[in-house]
């Protein structure tokens, strides 16, 4: 309880701008649990329908990749099933991976989304800080100013308390926030990579598919 009176205490001497300051950790917050719930829930779908899908790849069983990848709707199935619709139709490697990629640059903004923010309200919390802060010092010395000595030093003490609790609060709002942009950040990346690196072992998978077919066409002609 004591613990809990203590933080009532500093946030009630902090003044007004702690409720703006408190209103961002709140939302920054929630922002960061939705991202890294949906960031790994959406890395460990998407390792899961790779290990399904990467034997039959490697075997040049399309068909059954097909399949496979229509009943899911991960990101990495999603873009795998536009590569294997068109493995059929067009022979050209480049055709292929050019329409993989626009999937992708349609994917890639849905798991970037809001984490940017993060960043956002670390700089609004340390700027609301120091605004609490400026506003702490102007009431310091407007109660030097018109106040009589006697006093004077308990409203400037509860003045320069307020400007250091405003600063406190602001900073110790921003760095875990800088901290959670960093990993969401990295989380993204590393989800990016996987599916990039998806794409390109699938289109080296349908070109020794098709080195092979043609191979096995010369030889036969040979033959």
């Amino acid at each position: 309880m004591d613990i809990f009176y203590s933080i009532v205490n500093f946030f009630v001497r902090g003044g007004a701008f702690m409720f703006p300051i408190l209103l961002v950790a709140a939302v920054g917050a929630a922002i960061a649990i939705e991202r890294y719930i949906t960031l790994t829930r959406a890395g460990a779908r998407n390792r899961a329908a790779w290990a399904r899908v990467e034997p039959a790849l490697l075997r040049g069983e399309f068909d059954r990749a097909r399949e496979m990848t229509s009943k899911d709707d991960t990101v990495i199935a999603r873009l795998l099933s536009i590569g294997l619709a068109l493995q059929g139709t067009v022979r050209r490697r480049d055709d292929v991976e050019k329409a993989m990629e626009e999937s992708m640059m349609e994917s890639i903004p849905l798991l970037q989304k809001r984490t940017h923010y993060l960043a956002t309200f670390a700089n609004l919390a340390t700027l609301l800080g120091l605004l609490g802060t400026v506003s702490g010092l102007i009431h310091a010395f407007a109660a030097v100013a018109t106040v009589n000595p006697a006093e004077k030093a308990n409203l400037l003490s509860a003045s320069i308390s307020e400007a250091m609790n405003c600063t406190a609060f602001g900073l110790v709002t921003a760095v875990p926030l800088l901290f959670l942009h960093a990993l969401l950040q990295t989380k993204t990346t590393e989800l990016i990579d996987g599916i990039e690196t998806a794409s390109v072992k699938f289109l080296n998978a349908m070109a020794a598919r098709a080195h092979a077919r043609v191979s096995h066409l010369e030889l036969a002609k040979a033959s």
